[in-house]
C-alpha cells in the first residue's frame, strides 16, 4: 500500500454516538430473551400439539364406538322384536294345539303338524335369545370402552390445562428476568458511559497537540501512517509514543472502573480499497487484522490487562468515505479505538 504524499486535516464524518453500541448490546440481549421465549413456546406448542393429536384420536374412537353401539342397540331391538313376534306365534300355535287335541282321531295328523311347527318355532326362539344375549354382551363391552376413552380424554384435558398454566408461569418468569437484566445493563451502561467520558477526556488532553489523531464521537481515530509504515504492521516511533500515552490512560482507567463493570477497549484496523497481495498479507483483511493485533500486543507489553483488549480487522469494507482520491484513501486507512462493554 502506497504512503499518501499529502495529508489533509479535514474533519472526519460524523460517527454514530456511543449509545448506538449500548442499544446494540441491549438489542442482542432482547434477541437472546426472545429466542428463549420462542424455544419455550415451541416446546409448549409441540407438547400441546401432541396432546391435541391424542385428543382427536380418542374423539374419533369415541365416535366410532358410538356408531357401533348404536348399531348393536339396533340389532338388539330387532332381535327383541323378532323374539316377541315368535313368542306371540308360539302362543297362537299352542292355542291351536289345544283346540286340535279335542278333535277325532282323524285330526291327529293336524296335531302332529302343529307340534312340529311349535318345535321349529321354539328352536328359532332359542336361537334369537342367543343372538340377543350376544348383542347385549357387545353393548356392555362398548360401554366399558367408551367410559375408558372418556376417562383418557379427561386426563388429557387436565394435562393440557397444567401445561398451559406452566407455560404462563414460564412467560412470567422470562418477562421478570428480562426486566431485571435490562435494569442491570442500563446501570452498567450508565457507569461505563461516565468512565468513557473521563477516559476520552484524558486521552484528548494527552494527545491535544496531535492533529493526526482525532476524537470522533465515542472513538479515537489514528491515521495508519502515524502508526505504521506502508504495507507493514510494525509500529513506527511516532506510533510507539502514541501507544505509550494510550497505555498510561488505560492503566489509570483500570484502577477507576469497578470490577463488576465488564468493559473492553476494542482496537479496529481498516485499510483503503487498494488491494495488497504479499506473502505476509494475502489481502487487506490480513493487513488490517495484523495492525490491530500489533497495537494490542504493545499495549499488553506496557502493562494493560489483555483480558480488556479486543483486536479486529475490517479490511476495506468499512470506509469513512467512498472517494477514490488520495485524501479519501488516506482517511480510510486508520486504526480506531473504542471503549465498550462486553
Amino acid at each position: 500500500m502506497a504512503r499518501g504524499r499529502t495529508r489533509r486535516s479535514s474533519e472526519y464524518g460524523e460517527f454514530w454516538p456511543g449509545y448506538v453500541d449500548v442499544l446494540s448490546t441491549l438489542l442482542l440481549v432482547v434477541i437472546f430473551l426472545m429466542s428463549i421465549f420462542m424455544l419455550a413456546q415451541y416446546f409448549a406448542s409441540e407438547e400441546a400439539s401432541g396432546k391435541d393429536t391424542a385428543l382427536k384420536r380418542l374423539t374419533r374412537q369415541i365416535s366410532e364406538l358410538t356408531s357401533l353401539l348404536a348399531l348393536e342397540k339396533g340389532k338388539s331391538k330387532e332381535a327383541a322384536d323378532e323374539l316377541a313376534s315368535l313368542q306371540a306365534t308360539l302362543s297362537t300355535l299352542r292355542e291351536e294345539n289345544s283346540k286340535l287335541s279335542g278333535f277325532a282321531l282323524s285330526g291327529d295328523e293336524k296335531s302332529k303338524a302343529a307340534e312340529l311347527r311349535i318345535s321349529g318355532l321354539t328352536a328359532d326362539l332359542d336361537k334369537q335369545k342367543e343372538i340377543s344375549n350376544e348383542a347385549l354382551a357387545k353393548v356392555d363391552i362398548l360401554n366399558q370402552q367408551l367410559l375408558s376413552l372418556r376417562r383418557q380424554i379427561a386426563a388429557l384435558n387436565e394435562a393440557l390445562e397444567a401445561s398451559e398454566k406452566k407455560d404462563a408461569e414460564s412467560q412470567s418468569r422470562i418477562k421478570d428476568l428480562g426486566a431485571r437484566l435490562n435494569a442491570a445493563l442500563a446501570r452498567q451502561v450508565q457507569e461505563l458511559q461516565r468512565y468513557r467520558s473521563d477516559f476520552f477526556g484524558r486521552l484528548r488532553e494527552l494527545l491535544k497537540n496531535r492533529k493526526d489523531i482525532k476524537v470522533v464521537g465515542d472513538r479515537f481515530v489514528f491515521e495508519s501512517e502515524v502508526l505504521f509504515p506502508s504495507g507493514s504492521d510494525q509500529l513506527t516511533p511516532a506510533g510507539l509514543e502514541a501507544m505509550n500515552q494510550l497505555a498510561s490512560a488505560i492503566i489509570e482507567l483500570e484502577r477507576q472502573i469497578p470490577k463488576e463493570i465488564n468493559w473492553a477497549l476494542q482496537v479496529d484496523g481498516h485499510t483503503d480499497i487498494r488491494p495488497i497481495n504479499s506473502a505476509q498479507f494475502p489481502s487487506n483483511w490480513e493487513l488490517s487484522t495484523a495492525r490491530a493485533i500489533s497495537v494490542v500486543r504493545y499495549l499488553v507489553s506496557r502493562g494493560v490487562d489483555p483480558s480488556r483488549l479486543v483486536a479486529a480487522g475490517y479490511g476495506q469494507f468499512r470506509p469513512l468515505t467512498n472517494g477514490t482520491d488520495e485524501a479519501s484513501l488516506q482517511q480510510n486507512r486508520r486504526i480506531e479505538l473504542k471503549l465498550t462493554n462486553r
